[in-house]
């Protein structure tokens, strides 16, 4: 059902602006639209609308015209605020060192009715629900439509700060239903009204609107571990954000640093000393409204910071209102991992081209080390193939983050899981593998293929990565083929002239292979020496 908005009466705020801006908005005939009236001194008064702005006069903001309207809009807050009685809009001052207004921010207050169905289901389920978005994308519109919601089956209480949820004066606004109002003589006293709902007024549920200091953190954990659902705003845009807020943080069960074993260090691929969720979040489930009718569901959040926290993050569940007010709920896809026996084809000429040894289903075979060989004209045939599946790679005493950001650099699919039993593949180190730690014992007897690695470095795991997937080798520029040619021709003519050998500077393998084939047609020998990225050429006679 397409959504029904009600608009408060823009009269009423235009009402208190000077003649010529309330005269220049009407002019603007896009009142659905007005987000905020802004008058600044010394700068034309502008009109913000949901996706523009425009200059409302050519003439700047005077001192009188901001006398005008705080004269007639009574007393401003110390939070800087004022309303209008009985209706949802706010006018905001901005001051200067002396404590004169030099700024007001005139916001629109409208009450639509409909925005809540798309999380509707969430709020019947009891759970408390905490939402989070940038300012202006409809939070508070939101909040509000949840307690008239709320207000109709249970007791409903809000603590209104800012007098935004319920409007200004002492009646609130018919917007919030049978929702009970308690206001807060100052922002720093939110906390403690919250404590009070509780302990007076008995409600089933709590509204709060800006959860901003680390004192309502704390409040609002005492109201949920009461039993009491909360439905409520903060700061921030998504959840990672509040994780990173150490005076939020707590919302969602905050972090702390703790020590693993060698063991566990080893099977998670990570350092010894890791962050973990300290306690079980004050909030069940968090919504990051994107967009206006745009949503992302993070329906446990406990399980959303542990995956985060642990390099695992886990995708949201999106929600969206069509046009047509119909609402799609889009659920995070499964990974599809590829079949042993499909990712087992065709494999084996691409691994030895990067050696080290690597462990496939059945019994253990160790790849030529070619850190110390020519390169052979194989190389031209390495087998090529399309990895068009996700693979789920266990890393055991490979760094998480490094498989991770080598993944992302050859853009392969690759999904890091957090136990062998959920793995395709396992990547290690060659000692762990010769020390026959347990876990590498169990994925051989599962059959798992087994990549192990001489160092845990990002060039390592690309290369391991590049043979699981069958990739291409990257085409060097031209630039670099020329560069290289005429670098490889001159040591030639050096070899020829008398010198003992030249040894060129370290290039990729389709670069060596071309100058092993020019020192062939110049009737030379060459070999490659050392270790990738440094690996290099040697020119010399027979």
């Amino acid at each position: 059902m397409t959504q029904r908005r009600i608009t408060d009466d823009l009269h009423a705020l235009l009402g208190v602006l000077p003649v010529p801006i309330a005269e220049a908005v009407v002019r603007g005939n896009n009142s659905d639209n007005l987000l905020e009236i802004i008058l600044d001194l010394g700068r034309k008064p502008m009109a913000r609308f949901v996706d523009s702005e425009i200059e409302l006069l050519p003439e700047e903001v005077a001192h009188e015209d901001i006398d005008y309207v705080v004269s007639r809009i009574g007393e401003v807050d110390a939070d800087n605020r004022a309303g209008l009685e009985r209706t949802l809009h706010r006018i905001s001052a901005i001051r200067n060192r002396r404590g004169h207004i030099v700024g007001l921010t005139c916001r629109v207050g409208r009450a639509v009715y409909g925005t809540i169905d798309i999380i509707q289901d969430l709020l019947e389920t009891g759970k408390s629900i905490l939402l989070l978005g940038k300012p202006g994308i409809g939070k508070t519109t939101m909040l509000r439509e949840a307690a008239r919601i709320l207000a109709e089956s249970k007791r409903t209480i809000i603590v209104d700060t800012s007098n935004e949820i319920g409007g200004d004066g002492d009646v609130p606004h018919p917007a919030v239903g049978r929702a009970r109002r308690m206001q807060v003589a100052k922002p720093s006293l939110q906390h403690e009204v919250m404590i009070e709902a509780v302990e007076n007024h008995n409600p089933e549920v709590i509204v709060i609107d800006e959860i901003g200091r680390e004192l309502e953190a704390a409040a609002a954990r005492t109201i949920a571990e009461r039993g009491v659902q909360l439905v409520a705003t903060a700061h921030g845009r998504t959840l990672e954000n509040l994780l990173l807020n150490p005076t939020l943080s707590d919302l969602v069960g905050g972090i702390e640093s703790v020590t693993l074993s060698d063991e566990e260090a080893r099977r998670r691929g990570t350092q010894k000393t890791v962050l973990e969720r300290r306690s079980p979040p004050t909030f069940d489930v968090l919504v990051e409204i994107q967009e206006r009718d745009r949503l992302a569901v993070h329906a446990d959040v406990a399980a959303a910071v542990d995956a985060l926290l642990r390099g695992y993050p886990l995708a949201p569940e999106i929600r969206v209102r069509a046009a047509s007010g119909e609402i799609q709920i889009e659920k995070p896809a499964p990974t599809q991992a590829v079949s042993r026996q499909a990712r087992g084809a065709g494999r084996r000429g691409t691994a030895e081209a990067f050696g080290g040894p690597q462990r496939v289903s059945g019994p253990v075979r160790t790849t030529p080390n070619y850190a110390e060989m020519r390169e052979e004209p194989a190389e031209e045939n390495a087998v090529q193939a399309t990895a068009v599946h996700t693979i789920r790679v266990f890393p055991y005493g490979v760094a998480r983050n490094r498989l991770m950001q080598a993944a992302k650099r050859l853009g392969v699919p690759v999904l890091v899981v957090r136990e062998a039993e959920e793995a395709d593949v396992v990547m290690t180190l060659r000692a762990y593998y010769r020390a026959r730690e347990q876990p590498i014992v169990q994925a051989e007897e599962r059959g798992l293929q087994i990549y192990a690695l001489r160092a845990n470095t990002i060039a390592q795991i690309e290369q391991s990565l590049a043979a699981l997937f069958n990739l291409p080798e990257e085409s060097p520029l031209p630039g670099d083929l020329v560069s290289a040619a005429s670098q490889t021709q001159t040591a030639i003519q050096a070899v020829l002239d008398g010198q003992r050998f030249v040894d060129l500077p370290p290039a990729v393998a389709s670069i060596r292979r071309m100058q092993h084939e020019m020192a062939r047609q110049a009737q030379l020998v060459s070999h490659s020496y050392g270790k990738e990225p440094n690996r290099r050429v040697r020119i010399f006679r027979d």
